[in-house]
């Protein structure tokens, strides 16, 4: 079994810094791949994973972008071509929660998730996709020219009263993935979507740090545990490999079965 699938390659995760992002950059280092590590605010946490990926042996370098912002996001590509000469894996992982109740959510709480979890990948995908159609397939390295990995969310198909501004991106999230996918395709890159469950991270602290809240949790996941960020970085070192190369414009869920709508169990 090859335990270094990508190695050679060159990843960019956004949002890298910590909970899902941070186990995708941490499962592809570990896999071979050299990452940047993006954050917005958080140095500390973003040198933290670094100095981890290279303890291990791995190689890494942290970068502080906003990804809803078109000049910085340009700065952070031309930096990655600039260390890394180019780019082979993005996973477009940045996002952000400001909930509230749809009469209450204002015009800034709208735009400013939109803007991060929608736009943001957008902007990251159009600059990785310009630099895999530059370069093309490189023997040895990958079958494919490049590979996008959005990361969506099981609320991309499952409503979320309280969330409109959230689930609104991660639906959107769903249809930009399968439309750059049929795009990108003739050029042999691959796009495709990780669709987390309720995975044990901060942004979702509240919903698992009592006894009392995990198990209401739990009600919505029949396999009965939380998802660690381990297990959507093992889904994306084995996406972004080519052992996955003939997938491509589909959402893969890891949910513990959250999709399958468990409330329906016993009311048939």
């Amino acid at each position: 079994m090859n335990t270094t699938p990508l190695k050679g390659q060159a990843a960019l995760i956004t949002g890298s810094d910590s909970g899902i992002g941070k186990g995708v950059a941490l499962a592809m280092a570990k896999a071979g791949a050299k990452v940047v590590i993006n954050y917005v605010h958080n140095k500390k946490h973003a040198e933290e994973v670094v100095n981890e990926i290279t303890a291990a042996g791995g190689e890494a370098y942290s970068w502080q972008t906003d990804v809803s912002q078109e000049d910085q996001v340009l700065g952070m590509f031309k930096e990655m071509f600039s260390r890394y000469g180019t780019i082979d894996i993005l996973v477009n992982n940045s996002g952000l929660q400001q909930d509230a109740k749809l009469v209450d959510m204002t015009l800034e709480q709208w735009n400013k998730v939109i803007s991060v979890n929608l736009t943001g990948q957008f902007l990251c995908a159009r600059e990785a996709a310009r630099e895999f159609i530059r370069r093309g397939v490189v023997d040895g390295v990958s079958k494919a020219a490049g590979k996008i990995i959005c990361m969506s969310s099981v609320h991309e198909v499952i409503p979320w009263a309280g969330h409109v501004n959230y689930a609104s991106s991660k639906g959107g999230i769903s249809m930009m993935m399968k439309s750059m996918a049929q795009e990108l395709a003739p050029h042999k890159i691959r796009v495709v979507a990780i669709g987390p469950g309720a995975i044990q991270t901060p942004i979702n602290k509240s919903a698992w740090e009592t006894p009392e809240a995990l198990n209401k949790l739990l009600e919505l996941i029949p396999y009965g545990r939380i998802g660690q960020p381990e297990d959507i970085g093992n889904l994306a070192v084995w996406l972004a490999s080519d052992d996955a190369d003939y997938i491509t414009g589909t959402t893969i869920f890891s949910d513990g079965g959250m999709t399958l709508y468990p409330g329906f169990a016993d009311n048939g």
